[in-house]
């Protein structure tokens, strides 16, 4: 049915993408994205209204989880000719390696725990100047771009963009966590293609710890985190937040870890975490109120800070943004560890009312609280859980999270659990898109990467579609390939189930020589139907699950019993 539905379906017109500049090609590339509008970016960092420390943790003899600032980048549909006509010059872009390009390259060294000089240099020597493919600081959007009403295949909203008073559009809001060792660009095609759909995303760059290397710039003027002062005299007035390692237990991530999970390490950082999102949260409330230029004054990412670049905010026009932000019915996403933050987030009703529904991508579940850790809430907002096949392998956390998933149902919300076939824990970033021969060779990834991003988009919006209000989703464009309608799985398939070494970091490919001889050389897919980019190009992996509509397994929907 999802194959028909994609053959018969026109090609969508994606919105128009900033030209690449040549060093742009010599580099590691980001897809262009695929949604009906052009896609603008901002990074804003400001101070907190409550500077304060989480936890009593402490490394070198200070507070190690210390929330001054937040940090973020916010991902929206735009006006990508009016950008251009306000500038009289060519666009400019963020680059995705965050700034200083070099000291966060080290700081990945450093995460990877590998030696730092060759890390450093083949990171640095392949992203340095890959871009997003977004406009930055251009003009949000005013009207929906191409897209027509038509009726929604939901059975809970029958009808994108709510609109207010004025008659302008207003667009839905998602708030996207990484995981451990990402940033607020490592996750940004997934952040960009909602944004091209017609979604601000605000994509958090956390400070807690779980970062691989963050700068925080501070205040002008002001008190700090642990009643420490704004030292005006310091000419380096900033500071670099690297990983933390759990003490006496660094492989807390591991499967076969006997010690398990640093639980009062993850769960403070999740802590600090729901705080980012609640600041960010107050940031978007100002830029909705008409307080733009208030955000811009105190914004910290600006000429002459670290990780900052001279363009700063300059070019916005705020009015544009004064009440076309739909802030009731918010969406929380996150990948790993983010998607831990995701679960108690959406556990947390009390605290984040404005947080509708939630969205868990290849979650960390054992690192997860479990109702009565942190809160004595349960689950009681419709959530979509998206993973991938290496991390089905892994029973404890496959498990767990299965038993959020029953627990949201039981609570009578609606709730989807899938698996995207052949793929493994970083499928859903972009280090998948930009070292896929990596990921193939290593983590044994069959899926092409965009693929996965695409399945990993496409049931994002179907799922949004299902359970977003109508005024939000009427008359959108959005894809739709029946993915959560999927026949229901029997019982798990252990065709890739890896050794128990290699359990959540990698797949096992049968006859992996053989095949992938057979894929060195040039070939035309033998299936009669086969997902294409937006210009038709097919999206060809390792191994190629049949056709669109058969490449994920459905766990549990709405309308049958978990499987």
């Amino acid at each position: 049915m999802a194959s028909e539905k994609r053959q018969n379906s026109p090609r969508r017109r994606p919105g128009p993408s900033p030209p690449r500049e040549f060093r742009e090609h010599l580099f590691h590339k980001l897809p262009e994205y695929t949604g009906p509008y052009s896609v603008g970016v901002m990074e804003i960092e400001v101070p907190v209204r409550e500077p304060r420390t989480f936890s009593n943790i402490k490394r070198n003899h200070a507070h190690a989880l210390r929330l001054d600032t937040v940090l973020f980048s916010i991902f929206y549909p735009c006006d990508a000719s009016s950008h251009a006509k306000k500038r009289g010059k060519k666009p400019t872009k963020i680059t995705w390696l965050p700034r200083p390009r070099a000291l966060t390259s080290k700081g990945y060294a450093k995460f990877f725990d590998t030696p730092r000089l060759p890390v450093t240099a083949y990171i640095a020597a392949t992203t340095m100047f890959t871009k997003l493919p977004a406009f930055r600081n251009a003009k949000l959007a005013g009207t929906c771009a191409g897209a027509t009403p038509r009726a929604s295949s939901s059975s809970q909203s029958q009808d994108t963009l709510t609109e207010n008073g004025e008659g302008r559009s207003r667009f839905p809001v998602i708030f996207f966590s990484h995981g451990l060792g990402g940033s607020r660009t490592c996750c940004s095609t997934i952040c960009g293609e909602l944004a091209s759909n017609g979604f601000i995303v605000v994509a958090l760059e956390h400070r807690d710890g779980s970062g691989a290397r963050s700068y925080v710039n501070m205040p002008p003027h002001g008190n700090l985190a642990a009643s420490r002062e704004t030292d005006n005299t310091n000419p380096e007035n900033y500071y670099k937040v690297d990983y933390i390692f759990p003490r006496d237990n660094p492989l807390d991530t591991s499967p076969h870890n006997t010690r398990g999970v640093d639980i009062a390490l993850r769960h403070a950082q999740i802590d600090m975490r729901m705080a980012e999102v609640e600041e960010a949260y107050y940031v978007l409330q100002l830029l909705n109120d008409g307080q733009g230029d208030l955000i811009s004054r105190n914004n910290l990412r600006k000429k002459g800070n670290p990780g900052s670049s001279s363009k700063g905010l300059g070019g916005i026009d705020w009015s544009d943004w004064e009440g076309k932000l739909f802030l009731r019915n918010a969406t929380i996403m996150g990948h790993s560890f983010g998607g831990a933050t995701t679960v108690e987030i959406v556990r947390q009703a009390d605290r984040f009312p404005y947080i509708g529904q939630g969205i868990v991508l290849d979650a960390w579940a054992c690192a997860t609280p479990k109702m009565g850790e942190m809160t004595h809430q349960s689950l009681r907002k419709p959530l979509l859980a998206i993973t991938s096949e290496a991390f089905m392998h892994w029973p404890d956390n496959f498990e767990r999270l299965g038993g959020f998933v029953r627990e949201t149902r039981d609570s009578g919300a609606p709730c989807w659990m899938i698996t995207i076939k052949g793929s493994t824990h970083l499928s859903q970033t972009d280090f998948a898109i930009l070292y896929p021969r990596w990921m193939s060779i290593f983590m044994k990834t069959m899926v092409n990467p965009r693929r996965a991003m695409y399945l990993t988009v496409n049931s994002s919006l179907e799922f949004l579609n299902r359970v977003l209000p109508p005024e939000v989703t009427r008359g959108n464009d959005w894809m739709d390939e029946g993915l959560l309608r999927t026949k229901p799985l029997n019982e798990l398939p252990r065709d890739h189930r890896p050794d128990d070494k290699f359990m959540a970091s990698r797949l096992k490919i049968p006859n992996e020589l053989r095949l992938r001889a057979r894929n060195w050389l040039p070939r035309k897919p033998k299936m009669p139907v086969v997902a294409t980019d937006i210009r038709g190009k097919p999206l060809i992996g390792l191994v190629n699950f049949i056709a669109p509509g058969d490449e994920v397994w459905l766990h549990f929907s709405p309308d049958q019993e978990e499987r």
